[in-house]
């Protein structure tokens, strides 16, 4: 226990979750000592980048309605805290299908109304860019997107000017009880690489269940989806545009401003291989040792039935990356929080946001949380 550095709270994860927790333990609760540890060279390089970088607005939800209120609620907020890395003044389309939805246009209006997001029909010359035959309506919505670089820039000067410590390309394996309080953390590097905290927040996302020793699993299953997103050139008239197809033959474009291109995403072949979480399946292992073989031509072809215009895009790159969810909200599409705190390993909690405005759900919890920081003394 003596070679251990000590702190007083240790985040495993340093995406957008594990780095805001930090924020907010050192600014709002006292915390003095917090070491953040990510696993790869940068911080937010997984799937705090590899999205399709949407601010909810809540019209992605009509069968979750706690979601898509709760996106209404969040969506001004994140964008008055981060003006810095929003994208504003893109036009944004959803269209709803003829055939295989799962809503009508005239029910996607009402669960508009009832949320409170504003939506009006598209006019001519951007409803004109769909195959009549196959969409039935086309909305404007009022929805933006954020650029990850920009969020990253900001994440790394914040957590510099809050005193936290930061370690890239580091991994917690293993975390056990001390004897005398709080817990230690194994590290990879030099044998006896150790860290010890009364509190640990796990925020590593599909790695949730990857520490052994006297770390509990959570109890809430997940599913683990291995996905690819292709990145388009696409047309002019596209370039300021964001497109979602409701609900069923669900694709969706969107700017992606860290590259400067568009991303694809497809509900039949963007998920490439899915399973539930177990004990002997490393997700991030299984991610790096797939093929990477891309489905984009697939994800186009099937797009540009809806959106003919799309046949011109050319693809650039795909993002490969693993989606974590909740195995109960499967089938409503709903994206609340995993926030639990493990009460045989007192002092560790489990966190996993499905969404990025989705920390503000986070904050709230951890208000009702009572710290006592001198059992770090």
């Amino acid at each position: 226990m003596s070679a251990a550095q000590r702190y007083d709270a240790i985040m495993v994860g340093g995406g957008f979750y594990g780095c805001i927790i930090a924020l907010y333990l050192a600014r709002r609760r006292g915390f003095s000592r917090i070491l953040l540890l990510e696993q790869e060279s940068e911080l937010l390089a997984r799937a705090s980048f590899h999205n399709q970088a949407r601010i909810h607005g809540g019209y992605h939800y009509p069968r979750s309605l706690t979601t898509a209120l709760r996106s209404r609620i969040n969506l001004p907020r994140f964008m008055s805290d981060w003006p810095q890395a929003v994208v504003q003044n893109l036009t944004m389309l959803y269209a709803v299908a003829r055939q295989n939805s799962k809503v009508t246009a005239r029910q996607y209006e009402r669960f508009c109304r009832e949320v409170g997001a504003p939506l009006s029909a598209a006019p001519g010359h951007l409803s004109g860019l769909f195959t009549p035959q196959l969409v039935e309506a086309v909305f404007l919505a009022e929805e933006h997107v954020f650029n990850a670089m920009a969020l990253r820039k900001w994440a790394s000067e914040e957590l510099q000017s809050a005193g936290v410590t930061l370690r890239l390309g580091t991994r917690a394996h293993g975390l056990r009880r001390a004897p005398g309080g709080g817990m230690t953390l194994t590290l990879n590097g030099p044998p006896g690489a150790e860290v010890h905290a009364p509190y640990v927040f796990n925020c590593s996302y599909a790695g949730l269940n990857g520490l052994s020793g006297d770390f509990p699993r959570i109890s809430t299953p997940l599913k683990h989806e291995l996905t690819e997103m292709t990145l388009l050139e696409v047309p002019n008239v596209l370039r300021d545009v964001g497109i979602t197809m409701m609900d069923g033959p669900f694709f969706s474009l969107m700017p992606f401003p860290a590259r400067g291109l568009h991303t694809l995403s497809h509900v039949r072949y963007t998920p490439h291989h899915s399973w539930q979480d177990d004990a002997t399946t490393d997700p991030y292992e299984a991610l790096r040792h797939y093929d990477r073989h891309s489905r984009g031509s697939r994800m186009l072809r099937d797009a540009s039935r809806y959106l003919p215009m799309l046949a011109s895009a050319r693809q650039q790159d795909s993002l490969f990356e693993i989606k974590t969810v909740l195995v109960k909200n499967e089938g409503d599409d709903g994206r609340p929080i995993l926030f639990e705190r493990h009460e045989t390993a007192p002092g560790c909690y489990s966190i996993l946001g499905g969404k990025i405005d989705n920390v503000y759900d986070v904050l709230e919890k951890l208000e009702h949380e009572h710290f006592d920081l001198r059992t770090s003394a």
